[in-house]
């Protein structure tokens, strides 16, 4: 029996800590029908499969409005059919690169869907606390509106109570119950649905044991502070959710699209795959396209990182939201606006956000039995005192509430998520994109590299080296061999005619050309027999002197191929052709292994020329490998201890990616790039993959550093509680204080990424 689920996403507003987090996930999660519920305190994000019911969907946005928060529709919701039997969950991690991605494939759902969807999004605005617009000043936001207001009637009661000193208890207390009543219906909610130990809950608690102490004033302030530091909080998250954000705001808003002779300027959004657009010097790319006419240099830091303008010309892609040169581009668009480059990393770095990493999971599951323990130690600190030696029962009650502030869990279940999503976004900038905190963690444990050669650790596309002239001279070796070449796709036959393009040779036309299997082309040209392959099918059409084979030997020993020319009978020449280095691979090795990470290269290549590239990076090399053989190969290491990266262009060496820790994919933006391995290096650097492991190991120094911040504050204070050296005040400073501190340790990490 099939059963039809649907997966929504939604922006969060006003959703600013982990707390909020998990009393959203609990309040959603206890619902009929919902299946698995995904929030992301770095991207306000929540994602929800739950079963296509009626009012479901309004439901859910009911729940959370309840919670003080207002859901926003990211997706109109995508309609997945499931054997009721047979539910699949969890991380696939077997890197099977002949997968579909259903994400392309989903029907949108009929007119019940979407009248549910409406019926959710209208219920937005009717239930809950009121947090105010997504962006914009914080003093326009609920939460800014709320401790305005609170700090005014402080303020008030301050100058009241100065007038007419008797009503001091009373004046304060309604000062307090302006910012406390919302705090406390949030926190009465919250525990309807299944999260009684919130810290609104424990806000509450210590406000109103305060007051009937006779703190009011405290009380009064401790509620301000609070608001003041939940603002900050929002104003830190909002930062850190802007970094990635702001990659979107790259893409200018209008194109000019070619309709039947003319230009129109039309908004880039509405920009058709297949539709030609006008690029002028100096505009911003407004989608991905291939090239159709003109050159131009073109500026793709703002994407890919890469610090000098590329050359553009026909046939060449480009991305969106990079910028134009000096000349002029016509541009065939290759992807809707919700497709381009841009739009994947936000959503892929969006999606990973939600991915919790193996600490972050701990730190959740240790907040879970934390906050209740805080709660009795708080108890038993304000009763057993009193109870047991006789002691005030105003000074231990006094310190219970503090305690219970000082054990807020904020600050502690930040401290990873916060340092994680800023790290994601840092690398996302620079091109460096990780599926998640597992993934983000797991680089930085790599020990060992294994590299691929051919469009990895080299561009992927042979060139002409040297060209040799034997009886004739280098330009008509060329001009020979490019005639036999003429209009094969052959990798070597691109490399000769793109040199004699390059030369401005004018190729003759071929008369007759045959293809030998396996050994090379002969034909006539201007009235001549010519061969052109192999040298061993060469030596078998003419003699070669041992003057000639000692410098095609030579040639091979530096890893080239070598093609001969046979004119007449007779030798004529050699070209080389080499798939030469990326610029910046040695570096990017050099870096590897200084960071003392084993660096190998597995090729199917042939042993002399993976050595010759290997000599050059000084790197271990395995040659004239099958695929299985690569996985063995990656397996064996692993054996040895190793933590594993296979580096590869995403598309080939399927097993070994999927035996290796991590599988990170090299390439320019594309969909293989982007969705296949666990992380992939857009901009196709080698350098780039030490930078991402120094990514990842900075990230965890962070994340130590914010849970000593969280927890040594709290011990701190904790202690001088209970010696009655501080009090409620302090306390509520060290919560929210800590909490700002470790989101705006986390937000370091939004620093530039530094290259090999």
């Amino acid at each position: 029996m099939a059963s039809t689920i649907r997966e929504a996403r939604y922006r969060v507003e006003g959703m600013d800590c982990a707390s909020c987090a998990t009393k959203i996930d609990t309040a959603v999660r206890r619902l009929s029908g919902v299946e698995d519920v995904s929030v992301s305190v770095s991207a306000g994000t929540m994602s929800v499969k739950f079963a296509d019911e009626n009012d479901l969907a309004t439901s859910i946005v009911s729940k959370v409005g309840k919670l003080g928060y207002r859901l926003h529709p990211i997706n109109a919701g995508q309609t997945l059919e499931r054997k009721a039997a047979h539910v699949c969950s969890g991380h696939d991690h077997d890197h099977d690169h002949g997968h579909h991605h259903d994400h392309h494939d989903h029907h949108r759902e009929g007119h019940a869907g979407q009248k549910g969807e409406n019926a959710a999004a209208a219920a937005m605005g009717l239930h809950g606390h009121d947090h105010g617009p997504a962006s914009g000043p914080w003093w326009k936001s609920g939460k800014g509106k709320l401790t305005i207001a609170s700090g005014l009637a402080l303020i008030s009661a301050y100058a009241v109570g100065k007038m007419v000193p008797a009503t001091e208890p009373w004046i304060f207390t309604l000062a307090m119950l302006v910012g406390l009543l919302p705090i406390a219906r949030r926190a009465l909610a919250a525990a309807t649905m299944g999260t009684p130990f919130s810290i609104e809950m424990l806000m509450t608690i210590a406000a109103v044991g305060a007051v009937f102490i006779g703190a009011t004033e405290e009380a009064a302030m401790v509620v301000l502070l609070f608001l003041i530091g939940e603002l900050l909080e929002g104003v830190a998250a909002g930062k850190a959710r802007a970094s990635i954000q702001s990659l979107t705001a790259l893409v200018p808003k209008t194109a000019f699209v070619e309709r039947e002779g003319r230009l129109d300027e039309v908004p880039a959004e509405t920009l058709s795959v297949g539709a030609v657009i006008l690029v002028r010097p100096g505009d911003r790319i407004p989608a991905d396209g291939v090239v159709l006419s003109g050159e131009s240099a073109v500026d793709e830091a703002p994407v890919t990182g890469e610090s000098t303008p590329v050359r553009k010309e026909v046939d060449d892609t480009v991305v969106a939201g990079t910028v134009n040169g000096s000349g002029a581009l016509r541009v065939r668009v290759t992807a809707a606006a919700a497709d381009n480059t841009i739009a994947r990393i936000v959503r892929l770095v969006e999606e990973a956000q939600e991915s919790k990493a193996p600490t972050e999971r701990f730190i959740d599951r240790f907040s879970r039995y934390y906050t209740p323990g805080v709660v009795v130690v708080a108890a038993l600190v304000g009763l057993l005192p009193p109870l047991l030696w006789g002691g005030a029962w105003d000074e231990w009650i006094y310190k219970g509430l503090a305690i219970l502030l000082i054990g807020c869990p904020c600050a502690l279940v930040i401290s990873t998520p916060a340092a994680i999503a800023a790290s994601l976004s840092a690398g996302a900038r620079r091109g460096l994109l990780m599926k998640g905190g597992a993934v983000l963690e797991n680089v930085g444990k790599v020990t060992a590299a294994a590299f691929d050669k051919t469009g990895t650790l080299t561009e992927g596309k042979p060139r002409v080296t040297d060209i040799v002239g034997f009886g004739r001279s280098e330009t008509e070796v060329l001009r020979l061999a490019a005639a036999l070449e003429q209009g094969s796709s052959h990798p070597l036959a691109r490399a000769i005619l793109e040199r004699s393009a390059a030369d401005g040779l004018v190729v003759p036309n071929i008369a007759t050309v045959n293809a030998v299997g396996g050994k090379g082309l002969e034909g006539s040209v201007e009235g001549g027999a010519l061969f052109f392959g192999s040298p061993k099918a060469a030596a078998e059409r003419a003699p070669i002197t041992a003057a000639e084979t000692a410098r095609v030997s030579a040639l091979n020993d530096e890893g080239k191929t070598v093609s001969v020319l046979v004119a007449g009978g007779v030798i004529a020449g050699a070209i080389a052709m080499r798939d030469e280095p990326r610029p910046d691979a040695a570096a990017g090795v050099k870096a590897l292994t200084d960071a003392g990470l084993r660096v190998v290269m597995l090729t199917g290549d042939n042993r002399r020329t993976a050595e010759a590239i290997g000599r050059q990076f000084g790197m271990e090399v395995r040659a004239e490998l099958l695929p299985e053989d690569k996985q063995r190969i990656v397996r064996e290491l692993k054996n040895e201890g190793f933590n594993v990266a296979k580096i590869g262009d995403g598309i080939n060496d399927a097993p070994a990616l999927a035996a290796a820790d991590i599988g990170i994919a090299m390439g320019g933006g594309t969909d293989v790039a982007l969705e296949t391995a666990d992380a992939a290096v857009l901009h196709g650097r080698v350098g780039d993959v030490a930078a991402m492991i120094r990514l990842s190991r900075s990230t965890m120094r962070n994340i130590v550093q914010n849970i000593t911040i969280a927890l040594g504050l709290k011990a701190v204070f904790l202690v001088t509680t209970i010696i009655g050296v501080t009090g409620l005040w302090p306390a509520i400073l060290a919560d929210t204080g800590a909490t700002v501190l470790v989101t705006m340790n986390a937000l370091r990490l939004l620093r530039p990424v530094r290259a090999a």
